[in-house]
């Protein structure tokens, strides 16, 4: 397990917190692994009946590292590194058996807006903010959410949020659906931890077996497949180049000057 992802077991929940505050809890490769593993490994544990992700510091996470992604387009590293066989947190996510539960303290950015949609109960903060920034960085939308998140919010405002960037609120994401319940922070952790103990309270195989008459794995997975290849060209593109470039600049980035489609 990361320094960066900590996992503690107890009265049958797993507790998964992301613990790179300084970051603002930007997910690296080590993380994903660490918390891909952690998620399959709940299924096969006896003492897990329910998994609990969290943050600390004032944010949730602000999505991928941009470091790794800046290495993948200048060459320095393979683009299977940055989505090792589909990135091993979102493909435990496509095939996760064991309910989840998600307490997002304040923004969350990219993969940290796409998890939660994986998730079967999601708590925010009153100061929670949802963004999916994907085209603004030339990149395309992951973890199978161009089929969720239209799925869920329809597709006008799915279009919105990963085109556009526009940003959610807390109350907004409640009357979307995409969030079970809006909190103080002072009440975030307490409110999850209780619903996860109320799962794992429950009979585990009849949880389990209607999560999964909620889901289809094998689409979740095909879409995750197809964007990944997607992602991994645009990862390459000129149009991340500048992209990137832009972002650490702290400049507008000018997409025309690297030409059209």
């Amino acid at each position: 397990m990361s320094q960066h992802v900590i996992a503690e077991t107890s009265d049958g929940v797993l507790t998964l917190t992301l613990n790179r505050p300084e970051k603002k809890n930007a997910l690296t490769r080590v993380m994903y692994q660490a918390l891909g593993d952690a998620i399959d490994g709940a299924e096969f544990d006896k003492d897990v009946r329910c998994v609990l992700i969290q943050a600390e510091g004032d944010m949730f996470t602000a999505g991928n590292d941009l470091s790794d992604f800046a290495a993948v387009n200048a060459g320095e590293a393979p683009a299977n590194e940055a989505r090792r066989g589909g990135n091993p947190l979102l493909a435990a996510l496509a095939r996760a058996k064991t309910p989840l539960v998600a307490a997002v303290n304040g923004r969350a950015v990219g993969v940290g807006v796409t998890m939660l949609l994986h998730c079967d109960l999601v708590y925010l903060t009153e100061d929670s903010v949802l963004t999916t920034p994907f085209v603004n960085l030339a990149l395309v939308p992951e973890a199978a959410s161009s089929l969720t998140l239209p799925d869920r919010i329809g597709h006008a405002r799915a279009f919105s949020m990963f085109v556009l960037g526009e940003a959610v609120d807390a109350q907004k994401a409640l009357a979307w659906g995409i969030a079970n319940e809006v909190l103080p922070r002072s009440e975030l952790r307490a409110r999850a931890r209780a619903a996860a103990l109320a799962v794992a309270a429950r009979p585990p195989a009849a949880v389990t077996i209607t999560k999964a008459l909620m889901r289809d794995p094998v689409t979740l997975a095909e879409r995750m497949d197809r964007e990944g290849r997607h992602f991994s060209d645009q990862l390459k593109s000129p149009e991340a180049k500048e992209a990137f470039s832009a972002f650490a600049e702290k400049r507008a980035p000018d997409f025309a000057k690297v030409g059209g489609r």
